[in-house]
């Protein structure tokens, strides 16, 4: 393959993650949409409901994400200067943060599903209907967006073994790696929009 090619793929695979992360973006935003009409007409019941969820549990979830986040991007760095034993490690330490992520966020679902604030529970059928749709938001939302780090955390992992197995170079693999690290980043943008929206209404 010459140079030229070489850039062109790069160039190539850059844009089509790039337009992934846009109709990913739309999803969200569909869904923050969503969100905002339901507490414009339930803001009492909104606030009410938020005040059940644990803002030590959002905060040290926000705390990893945005850690990893720095891993991450630190990891990009030192692959493209060949440092790739490092950057390998910093990838393990950022996927190490997502699944803890997954931990405290699972821990959390358990508490409200042992309070029956799930849909579907007769405990939250008897509440306002806000905090109903409130809760509704807050396990689809949050869900899907746990699917997105689970979804990250495999492809960092897949990564980790290809660069282990193919003798990594950072022409070679740069492109695979920054594509990696820029869905991780928009996992961690768009939790940076959730945790204020359920945790933090006022």
């Amino acid at each position: 393959m010459t140079e030229e090619g070489g850039h062109g793929n790069a160039r190539a695979s850059r844009m089509g993650m790039w337009l992934f992360l846009f109709t990913e973006m739309l999803l969200f935003g569909g869904l923050f949409l969503v969100y905002a009409v339901y507490r414009r007409g339930h803001p009492e019941a909104f606030h009410a409901a938020s005040g059940e969820l644990s803002l030590a549990f959002g905060a040290g979830n926000t705390i990893l994400l945005l850690t990893s986040s720095l891993s991450m991007a630190l990891a990009v760095a030192a692959f493209e200067r060949g440092l790739i034993s490092r950057a390998l490690a910093l990838i393990g330490g950022t996927i190490g943060m997502g699944l803890l992520f997954l931990v405290n966020k699972g821990l959390e679902w358990s508490v409200k599903f042992g309070h029956g604030l799930y849909p579907g529970a007769a405990v939250l059928e008897a509440r306002d209907p806000g905090e109903r749709l409130f809760f509704s938001l807050y396990f689809a939302m949050t869900g899907l967006h746990g699917l997105h780090v689970l979804v990250g955390a495999g492809v960092l992992g897949a990564v980790v073994v290809l660069v282990r197995r193919s003798g990594a170079t950072a022409e070679r693999h740069g492109p695979l790696v920054e594509n990696a690290g820029l869905y991780w980043h928009l996992v961690d943008i768009v939790w940076i929009f959730l945790f204020p929206l359920f945790y933090l209404i006022t």
